[in-house]
């Protein structure tokens, strides 16, 4: 008999995959839009940083923005949507960290 567990498993896969978006796709938060840049930190691929634009429209939103585009390096890069945050992100955080007026989030994909 053959077992339901693996197809469930490939159904929810490819719903958090399709949720994602597709490369591309402007994901608004609050209503507004938040450009972002992910890039690498060090020769670890785990390790990485990402570039909000705009933050002053609204920190959540920023902070959100950062977020999903970190989730969609790790689950991309590593198939875990798991994050270990190191700056930025912090919803409870009064401080927030800025570069030339952007919002810089740091953290690491965490790899099982």
């Amino acid at each position: 008999m053959m077992s339901v567990k693996p197809i469930i498993l490939a159904l929810c896969a490819t719903f958090v995959l399709t949720a994602c978006g597709k490369a591309g796709d402007r994901v608004m938060f609050d209503g507004k839009y938040y450009p972002t840049k992910l890039s690498k930190v060090g020769d670890r691929r785990e390790d990485f940083a990402v570039a909000v634009q705009d933050p002053g429209q609204g920190i959540e939103g920023a902070r959100e923005a950062g977020r999903l585009e970190a989730t969609r390096y790790c689950v991309e890069t590593f198939g875990d949507s798991d994050i270990t945050w190191q700056t930025g992100y912090d919803p409870d955080a009064s401080a927030v960290i800025t570069d030339n007026g952007r919002l810089i989030l740091r953290g690491r994909c965490v790899i099982w």
